[in-house]
């Protein structure tokens, strides 16, 4: 049985659009800055955090709910001398689209962000930590299906009506660069390489970045490769081979990179609960 403080992760392979991670004592867990690419919602089970959600910072603590759309910069560390447990479900966008549109949410399989940080509705929260529960015990896999699907389009007709702040909308310019860098992430270019193909100063383009995106336009690239590293190890593939095919000069580079975004070792993160 893995210790308190390390994390869980329940996988399985009829379920691909989803990924759960549970962690019972995260009191020393730091996370710096990240993001994922799925669409993620978190439970605090127990303690206080400062949450930072791209330029927005909430105060968060037990039986609150938080959601990061996908790509979007986040960090959720506990507060000091406080205890620390959460599930964090992480799912594919393209499915939850999909999901929204068979169900009559959407006109549109194509998903949209969505506008909330943080949800403080204790009935919402019972819900999802009882749909993460079921996730994690035996039950069937048919039976996990209809629960998410079911909780899931619950959770969305409840955010249709909740009114949100207005953001800030980014830049056409910075979003192109953006979208360069992540599917160009393996490449070693320089930043300032990078600026100059879309006409800016170095200077400008990390300006822009921060304020945006709250990353540096490199530290932008690690996070993604980290992401793709991510798919690797769930496919199978070893740390040492991860580390080579995304561009880290060794394993420990990777392993130190991974856990300051993950929170979890490659090791750790390879290792999958099923209990179905």
């Amino acid at each position: 049985m893995a210790p308190d403080t390390q994390p869980v992760f329940w996988r399985d392979p009829s379920m691909k659009q989803i990924e759960l991670r549970y962690i019972k004592d995260g009191h020393n867990v730091r996370y710096i800055p990240h993001s994922h690419e799925q669409w993620s919602l978190g439970a605090i089970l127990d303690g206080h955090s400062s949450f930072l959600c791209g330029d927005r910072i909430h105060q968060v603590s037990q039986g609150d709910l938080v959601i990061m759309n996908a790509h979007e910069v986040h960090a959720c560390n506990p507060q000091s001398n406080s205890p620390w447990s959460y599930y964090m479900l992480h799912l594919d966008c393209n499915w939850l689209g999909q999901l929204l549109l068979n169900s009559g949410q959407s006109q549109s399989s194509r998903w949209k962000p969505t506008q909330q940080d943080i949800i403080q509705h204790p009935e919402m929260f019972e819900k999802i930590v009882g749909l993460c529960q079921i996730l994690m015990s035996s039950v069937s896999i048919p039976s996990k299906s209809r629960a998410l699907q079911s909780t899931l389009l619950e959770l969305f007709n409840f955010l249709k009506s909740t009114k949100v702040a207005q953001t800030n909308k980014i830049p056409t310019a910075l979003s192109e660069v953006a979208y360069y860098l992540i599917e160009n992430s393996h490449s070693e270019e320089s930043i300032e390489e990078v600026a100059m193909k879309f006409a800016m100063s170095s200077g400008y383009l990390t300006r822009q970045f921060k304020r945006y995106y709250q990353l540096s336009p490199h530290a932008f690239r690690l996070n993604r490769r980290i992401q793709l590293g991510q798919i690797a190890l769930k496919n199978g593939v070893s740390i040492i081979d991860v580390a080579s095919q995304f561009g880290f000069s060794d394993q420990a580079h990777f392993q130190r990179t991974f856990k300051e975004r993950v929170a979890a070792t490659p090791k750790q993160y390879k290792v999958n609960r099923s209990f179905s």
